[in-house]
């Protein structure tokens, strides 16, 4: 019974991590009416399922035992009930931030469900040093860093425009900033794919590459049928953007999110997009402070809402 249940609360979490995670590549296309929103769903969909596929061929090396995050002793992290208890608080966490308009980060709504099964499990024995890493430090550098990136770079770009009365084609700025969201939804699909298979790699009855296929198709599901209120906030409540602004903080979220692939910082893929969005509206005083700090304190509560959640789910399991 248990081995079922995981597989579908994996599937579920799946198809919420699509509906919060998959428009937020492709947000600036849509903000900045460079494509429409079915446009812009339909390409984000299809390369970040390009990105799951991908990992399939490469399961065995990117793939990772589900771990702790060393907020408790990884020996306890395998039972079923705690990947069980993981997976239903993160999916549930996500479908209705996006169902009701909040980009939250998948990342940090695990961090909080570990943390939920680690306070009943063990109570206060927990590692909460673990979360400075996991959540405080993004928290804080995130939002800074994009805003700051994002309006220097659309500044600089304008300044140029200015000086040297350089007018690009369109063409060319439309296309770069489609193969820049293109960029960003692939390396999406291509890291949280394994991140989510690895809740039922105990299961003996699939085949990883198996499991990732189904949650790849999972993810894409969930971004077509339930982007509409993610893609509202993020493309038209934040900010109105022309489309040198979108290309801005297109090419800043894509920079930050390889740069962070390679040399392994921990960066949200939703706080950065988020913040290079509301950065170049916030350099042209188009950016709406109040709904941008409405995104922020979600952020913010990410982490006991999926704490009580998850210590509620895992007491119930056992």
């Amino acid at each position: 019974m248990f081995i079922i249940s995981l597989f579908l609360a994996t599937l579920f979490l799946a198809y919420a991590n699509g509906a919060n995670d998959n428009f937020k590549g492709v947000a600036t296309l849509f903000g900045s009416r460079t494509t429409s929103y079915q446009t812009a769903i339909l390409w984000g969909s299809f390369t970040t399922f390009a990105g799951a596929v991908s990992a399939v061929f490469w399961a065995g090396t990117f793939i990772e035992k589900f771990t702790s995050q060393n907020i408790f002793p990884n020996e306890m992290v395998n039972a079923p009930e705690i990947h069980l208890a993981v997976a239903i608080t993160t999916g549930l966490t996500a479908l209705i931030a996006a169902l009701t308009g909040f980009p939250i980060s998948t990342t940090h709504s695990i961090t909080g469900s570990l943390l939920g099964v680690g306070l009943v499990a063990i109570g206060l024995k927990v590692n909460f040093a673990a979360l400075e890493k996991s959540f405080i430090l993004p928290l804080l550098f995130n939002p800074i860093i994009a805003i700051c990136l994002s309006a220097g770079t659309y500044k600089l770009l304008r300044h140029i425009n200015l000086i040297f009365n350089w007018k690009p084609d369109q063409k060319v700025i439309n296309i770069s900033h489609l193969i820049s969201t293109g960029i960003i939804s692939f390396i999406r699909g291509f890291k949280d794919t394994p991140k989510i298979v690895s809740l039922i790699i105990i299961i003996d009855y699939f085949s990883i590459q198996g499991g990732m296929l189904t949650v790849a198709m999972a993810m894409g599901l969930g971004g077509l049928l339930n982007s509409q209120k993610i893609a509202q906030t993020m493309s038209e409540k934040i900010t109105s953007m022309n489309h040198s602004q979108g290309l801005s903080a297109n090419l800043v979220t894509a920079f930050l999110v390889i740069v962070s692939n390679y040399i392994e910082i921990p960066i949200s893929l939703t706080q950065v997009s988020v913040s290079s969005i509301f950065g170049v509206g916030l350099l042209e005083k188009q950016a709406k402070n109040r709904v941008f700090y409405k995104i922020l304190f979600s952020w913010i509560l990410t982490l006991p809402i999926t704490t009580i959640i998850s210590g509620i789910v895992y007491r119930l399991l056992q």
